[in-house]
């Protein structure tokens, strides 16, 4: 029989550090040093390092993201979710894509000051930011810094727009800046919720915010005239895609305007920590739900081509997009794309201006 899966610690989706492609030799701790007297697993305490970067702004040119640039006070994530497509980015800072991606966040503390700077330049083209495009910058130490609304700030100051992806519900707690933006058409939010189980989300997205807060966030979001469109992500087939009608009915009723989906992601490390964790949660079903991946995958866990890594090829996957736009035309959704659509095409930066000492003064 094969070995049983490593357990994670409470409150963490992966169940071990995985091997750094990057790193020739790896730590590893005893398998005692990780459980209590009884044989259960301790708490993982999260370390928060500094992160002294002298750019706050990420570009990008593929063409299946509809956006150029990204921004994001953090590194690592502490939601924790098991499917993270994000982990391995952890790999390039000498960190496991495992549980060090989830315990050991980068901080950069000079987040707001350095966007500031950036915006300001003369070279600096007016657009769309995507704040969140790799981890989540509403994850609970936002809660305590404030990084990511000091930089929401900063957009305010500039008129620049920007778009949210997030699965907490401290985006709400930005309502007045989000809105300030809305009313030049210059902000929108992407609310992800993968699942309206409320038992199946702490096992796999241990640290976000329940279902029920994400939709509450969506109505608080709308009824402010904030632009929020439903991200039912990442499918996973066999384990949330039967799910498809009622998130999107869910979010439909909460006020999105509109909705969107992405297939699971399992590049690199994601796939053998995804595969750990339905091991621990869903046995009977880990051969059911990675085989169905592997139909929508061309027999791979992954593929990274564009055009296909966010929905995935073949007839599977046509499958898959004909019956989520069926369910979003009956939740009433008026249209879908297949994208990482947040809304970002449809803002504008027509009022965008550099802030002067003369502006501060009213």
């Amino acid at each position: 029989m094969p070995p049983d899966p490593p357990s994670a610690p409470p409150g963490r989706g992966a169940g071990s550090n995985t091997p750094n492609r990057f790193e020739a030799q790896r730590i590893e701790l005893e398998p005692d040093a990780l459980v209590d007297d009884d044989g259960e697993p301790l708490p993982l305490r999260t370390q928060f390092f500094r992160d002294d970067t002298q750019s706050m702004l990420t570009w990008n040119d593929s063409p299946d993201i509809p956006f150029r640039v990204g921004c994001s006070p953090y590194r690592g994530c502490e939601h924790g979710c098991a499917y993270c497509f994000a982990r391995p980015s952890h790999e390039y800072l000498g960190f496991s894509a495992g549980l060090e991606f989830e315990s050991k966040i980068v901080v950069k503390e000079r987040a707001a000051d350095l966007l500031r700077e950036e915006l300001a330049k003369k070279s600096w083209e007016p657009q769309t930011v995507a704040m969140s495009g790799i981890t989540d910058v509403y994850q609970p130490i936002e809660r305590r810094l404030g990084l990511t609304r000091q930089c929401m700030e900063v957009f305010a100051e500039f008129r620049n727009p920007v778009a949210i992806i997030t699965k907490n519900h401290l985006v709400t707690r930005d309502i007045d800046l989000l809105g300030a933006l809305a009313g030049c058409n210059a902000a929108s939010v992407a609310i992800s919720v993968t699942t309206l189980d409320g038992e199946l989300a702490k096992k796999l997205e241990p640290r976000a915010s329940s279902p029920p807060r994400r939709l509450a966030a969506i109505r608080e979001l709308t009824a402010a005239g904030i632009p929020v469109s439903l991200l039912t992500a990442p499918i996973i087939p066999g384990l949330n895609d039967h799910e498809i009608p009622a998130l999107l009915a869910a979010g439909a009723e909460a006020g999105a305007v509109s909705a969107h989906y992405t297939l699971v992601r399992l590049p690199h490390a994601v796939a053998p920590i995804f595969s750990e964790w339905l091991e621990r949660h869903a046995p009977g079903q880990r051969e059911k739900i990675l085989g169905r991946i592997r139909e929508l995958r061309d027999g791979k866990l992954y593929r990274g081509e564009f055009g296909g890594r966010m929905t995935g090829t073949g007839p599977a996957a046509e499958q898959l997009r004909q019956f989520f736009d069926v369910a979003a035309r009956r939740a009433g959704f008026p249209s879908r794309t297949t994208d990482l659509e947040i809304g970002s095409r449809g803002l504008s930066a027509a009022h965008f201006r550099v802030p002067t000492a003369q502006m501060t003064l009213w």
